[in-house]
């Protein structure tokens, strides 16, 4: 193995936080390539699953902005996108006009079903040799850390 000509100077801290940055963006890149084959983009995956997670496969818009971190604006272009493609529907809230409701339909759940075996695939090449008692650890680890990084 060739010795490399650099040194890094980071500390331990922060070479867990870019490791876990770095496996996080391999994650995203690796699937995206999927996502894109079936006509979506990352976030847009994200919605059909939060949907699909849904009661009755719907929510209201705000919901799914918040649990996915989008800000407001950038979710309607996504649902807008989503929308065009056949894999939502977007109504009104009949209690209240002002609420828009996102709803997945038969064929948003058939790319999520079509999507799964590759996506599977490459989750399990990805976590190879982590038994599941270390996944749990570690998941509740990377929970801990975000709850911290939230009361910076």
């Amino acid at each position: 193995m060739e010795e490399s000509n650099y040194r890094s100077d980071l500390s331990t801290d922060e070479k867990l936080l870019m490791a876990i940055v770095r496996a996080a963006e391999t994650f995203k890149r690796v699937v995206s390539v999927i996502y894109r084959k079936h006509v979506l983009s990352f976030p847009q995956y994200n919605v059909l699953r939060v949907l699909d997670a849904s009661k009755n496969r719907q929510s209201r818009i705000t919901d799914v902005s918040r649990i996915m971190l989008v800000p407001g604006a950038n979710m309607t272009g996504i649902a807008k996108r989503l929308e065009k493609n056949g894999f939502i529907v977007r109504k009104s809230d009949p209690l209240d006009e002002r609420v828009t409701i996102l709803e997945l339909t038969p064929k948003g759940k058939a790319i999520l079903v079509n999507i799964e075996k590759e996506l599977d695939e490459h989750t399990r090449a990805m976590l190879k040799g982590f038994p599941a008692q270390e996944k749990k650890e570690l998941l509740d680890r990377i929970k801990r850390l975000i709850k911290n990084s939230r009361e910076i």
